[in-house]
C-alpha cells in the first residue's frame, strides 16, 4: 500500500482514528491502539482521539498475533474481561457490528464474531476465559488457531457486510471507498 495502512483515509480520517471510534461504544470501557511498523509515524500522524490509549508492540514483524497479545497485556493490565480485535484495515465497520458482538459477550459468549454470508469478519471478541488460548497460540497461525480449536466458543453475531472489508491493495481501497463511504 506504500505506507502504514494504519495512516490510509476514508472520508478524510485516518484508517486508525476511524477504527478507535468505532470501538467507543456503551459496553466498551477503553480503547487501546497497538502500534506495529512506523509506530512513531503512526502515532504523530493518525489523528487519534486523546481518549485512545497507545500501545507500541516491538515485535510486530512476528506478526498479527504479538499484536493481540500486546494489546491482552493492557487488557489484563486493567482488569478487563474480554476484549474486541480489531485489524486496522476494516476501517468501515458499523456501530451495530460492534454493539452486537459486545452484547454477545455480554451475554456469556467466549468468542463471539460477526458473521455476513457464511464468513467470519471483525471485530471479533474475547473473553477472559479465551486469553490463555490466544497467549498459547502459535504466532504462525494467530488468532485463527483459537477459533479453529475451539469452535463449540464461538458465538456468530450476525451482521452486515462492512464486517468483512479488508483493505490490503489499492483496487480494495478504492472498491471499498464506493461500497461504504458516505461522503
Amino acid at each position: 500500500m506504500g505506507g502504514p495502512k494504519a495512516l490510509l483515509a476514508a472520508e478524510g480520517t485516518s484508517f486508525l482514528a476511524r477504527a478507535c471510534a468505532a470501538l467507543r461504544r456503551p459496553g466498551v470501557d477503553s480503547v487501546v491502539a497497538v502500534l506495529g511498523a512506523e509506530a512513531d509515524r503512526v502515532a504523530r500522524e493518525a489523528a487519534l482521539s486523546p481518549a485512545v490509549g497507545r500501545r507500541v508492540n516491538e515485535r510486530w514483524r512476528d506478526g498479527m498475533l504479538t499484536s493481540l497479545w500486546a494489546g491482552l497485556d493492557e487488557a489484563e493490565g486493567t482488569g478487563a474481561e474480554a476484549v474486541l480485535v480489531h485489524p486496522v484495515d476494516n476501517p468501515f465497520v458499523s456501530a451495530a457490528t460492534v454493539d452486537a458482538v459486545v452484547a454477545a459477550l455480554e451475554r456469556g459468549a467466549t468468542i463471539a464474531v460477526p458473521s455476513h454470508g457464511g464468513r467470519r469478519g471483525h471485530p471479533a471478541g474475547f473473553a477472559r476465559a479465551a486469553f490463555p488460548a490466544l497467549r498459547d497460540a502459535d504466532p504462525a497461525r494467530g488468532a485463527r488457531a483459537v477459533l479453529a480449536e475451539h469452535p463449540d466458543w464461538i458465538v456468530h453475531v450476525p451482521a452486515e457486510p462492512d464486517c468483512l472489508v479488508d483493505v490490503d491493495t489499492p483496487a480494495d481501497l478504492r472498491d471499498s471507498l464506493k461500497s461504504f463511504a458516505r461522503g
